[in-house]
């Protein structure tokens, strides 16, 4: 099955569980794109000791799952946090990319 996910979030225990959803997804052999969009984008920089999401996001890429995030989204914060594409370590896209994902996934999951 191929699995869209969208993050949206920046709260850590949100992210924390929708990349765990993520990781248990892979596990059962699905094809998992995370697209960040919004306050989604800052999804790396919430983690915290209870919430590990920087864990979460390293198993996800190593399990072969693909993370994408919002290019425009990641320009609107650069005054604030000038790092923030290099952060991430992960593709860029654009709303074009965004509904394609959407369109070729069999199940859209939102947190």
């Amino acid at each position: 099955m191929n699995i869209a996910i969208i993050i949206y979030s920046n709260d850590s225990e949100t992210v924390w569980n929708a990349f765990r959803f993520a990781n248990t997804s892979l596990v059962y052999s699905n094809q998992v794109t995370v697209f960040l969009l919004g306050k989604g984008v800052e999804s790396g920089m919430v983690s915290t000791l209870q919430f590990d999401i920087q864990e979460q996001i390293s198993l996800f890429k190593e399990s072969g799952g693909l993370m994408v995030g919002c290019g425009v989204c990641c320009e609107n914060r650069k005054d604030e946090m000038p790092s923030l594409t290099e952060d991430l370590d992960c593709e860029m896209g654009s709303m074009q990319q965004l509904y394609g994902i959407v369109a070729e996934a069999d199940k859209v999951i939102t947190f």
